[in-house]
């Protein structure tokens, strides 16, 4: 303990300590902020806090996402999945933002959720649960970067074989294109991206610009032969076997994807300059934004797509471009939309190879993970963590070798990422609730901050909708159930449970301690 003047400052080795305070300290509690960290120095953050902004809002890319799995959704529920799933993502999703966003406006690290765990946990299993959220959240972001990764390669092929009917694309065509893109990215987030930050506000303004150009287009085209209005609103397709609930359940992941990697921004807490206040910023203007965009596209897709069966039956593999060519009765336009669908999609794994790779670099940087040695290190020419890049990056390239073999064991690892996302989302909800939100963790002098029931209300949705992802999301897509159309993410997981196993008797258990804590009272 010291007294400087009138505050008092506690520098606490554990999370457990803040239970040792004197009484008369425990409502006095002005900050909380992390101590035996080596933070990236204020003078190396060039990102500014609109950059964190784009960067975010760019992984997510919500309208983007929606037009690039609709294929999930028309069959699972069909115009109702898609119009109101956005409005049910836009609560579930952001009751996850606000619980994040109140944590990183306290703790703006880039571990995020395994560092708050690391904080809000008990004595016995602060280590233990920290390390469980931290693996967690590094497998489900190397699963969203190979699910974005996939999508570009998908739609290039679609666009092939629509102009070229005579071609037949092949597994081995998206493989190449899929690696290719991986390393030009590689590349990218080596070398150039850390002079040029500002590409994350280019992203961000195609990718509004592309959402504006392509609805106000295929409202011009398609009027005045929009679909009436009950079709759009009240129409359920089903035909994937299951019950309507269940078909509803299982189809959200469409809606879901609009907010991949929501917590994108946590992750780039210390490539930016005040991230207690930029970083929840960014939470909260991904969703808000995301929500409006999503929302609007896929209405106004519903309104202007006369054919649906046509749209599930594509010989393209891509609805989203059937659509397109029904709403604006052009080829062209379509071709169009579809390549700025791509670019959205290299933008938002540009940023997603940045924001995961920096989640890796602290995993290792608290000595987490074999080789942590190399992996926690910057490079101080590039100032970028080049080790964590390509270690990402070669675990992207084999499960990229694993599309060769079996599309459905690939389809099932990349479909791990949201499931995992929304468990590290949990673990700090659960504690949070746990510590009934406390001043003691949650001081009030807080930047970003909601009322008391509505905090409350936000960390029991978080935890309540993780469940949901849990169950429903490994739930295979059709019944009867076949060995093609089995949902093996089960499995994948549970071959992430092994290895995370391993690699905690091997080296975690000896060498990973979460942060400290350092109380300032009044």
């Amino acid at each position: 303990m010291e007294d400087n003047g009138n505050k008092i400052e506690y520098d606490l080795k554990e999370s457990r300590d803040l239970e040792r305070l004197p009484s008369q300290h425990q409502g006095q509690i002005q900050n909380v902020h992390l101590e035996g960290l080596i933070f990236q120095y204020e003078d190396t953050r060039n990102m500014s806090g609109l950059e964190t902004i784009s960067a975010g809002w760019i992984i997510c890319n919500s309208w983007a996402g929606i037009a690039a799995t609709f294929a999930l959704a028309i069959v699972q529920g069909g115009p109702v999945t898609l119009v109101y799933g956005p409005i049910l993502m836009c609560v579930l999703v952001g009751a996850c933002a606000v619980t994040l966003a109140e944590l990183a406006s306290v703790y703006p690290t880039a571990g995020g959720q395994y560092h708050w765990v690391s904080i809000l946990a008990p004595k016995r299993w602060s280590r233990m649960l920290s390390y469980c959220c931290g693996a967690t959240n590094v497998f489900s972001w190397i699963a969203i970067c190979a699910g974005i990764a996939i999508i570009v390669p998908q739609l290039c092929l679609g666009m092939a074989v629509f102009w070229n009917p005579g071609y037949a694309a092949q597994p081995w065509h998206a493989f190449l294109v899929y690696q290719v893109v991986n390393v030009l990215v590689l590349a990218y987030n080596m070398y150039l991206l850390r002079r040029t930050m500002w590409v994350h506000d280019l992203a961000f303004f195609v990718s509004i610009s592309s959402f504006a150009i392509i609805v106000v287009t295929c409202l011009a085209r398609t009027a005045p032969h929009f679909r009436t209005t009950e079709s759009v609103w009240t129409k359920f397709l089903n035909s994937s076997g299951w019950s309507n609930g269940i078909a509803f359940l299982t189809g959200l992941v469409s809606p879901n994807y609009m907010y991949a990697g929501i917590d994108g921004a946590v992750h780039l807490a210390e490539e930016c300059k005040n991230p207690e206040v930029v970083v929840p910023r960014a939470l909260m203007s991904t969703v808000s934004i995301g929500f409006v965009t999503s929302f609007v596209f896929a209405v106004i897709m519903m309104y202007c797509t006369n054919d649906l069966e046509a749209v599930v039956t594509s010989a393209t593999g891509v609805p989203v471009f059937e659509i397109w060519r029904q709403a604006t009765r052009s080829d062209v336009a379509a071709t169009v939309f579809l390549v700025l669908l791509i670019l959205a999609a290299v933008f938002a794994l540009n940023a997603t190879h940045q924001t995961a790779s920096r989640l890796t670099w602290s995993f290792a940087r608290d000595d987490a993970l074999f080789g942590s040695r190399w992996l926690g290190k910057i490079n101080e020419k590039q100032q970028v963590p080049i080790a964590a890049l390509l270690f990402n990056f070669v675990i992207m390239f084999i499960i990229g070798c694993i599309y060769l073999g079996s599309t459905s064991a690939f389809n099932a690892f990349i479909g791990t990422g949201l499931i995992l996302q929304h468990v590290t989302y949990a673990f700090p909800a659960v504690l949070l609730i746990m510590r009934k939100r406390s001043p003691k963790w949650l001081p009030k002098s807080r930047t970003f901050k909601m009322p008391p029931v509505l905090g409350w209300a936000a960390n029991i949705t978080t935890i309540v909708f993780a469940i949901i992802t849990i169950i429903f999301y490994d739930f295979p897509t059709v019944s009867p159930v076949t060995g093609g159309s089995m949902n093996y993410a089960s499995a994948v997981i549970g071959v992430m449970m092994l290895f995370t196993i391993a690699n905690w008797f091997g080296h975690a258990r000896k060498h990973f301690h979460g942060p400290r804590l350092q109380v300032l009272l009044d």
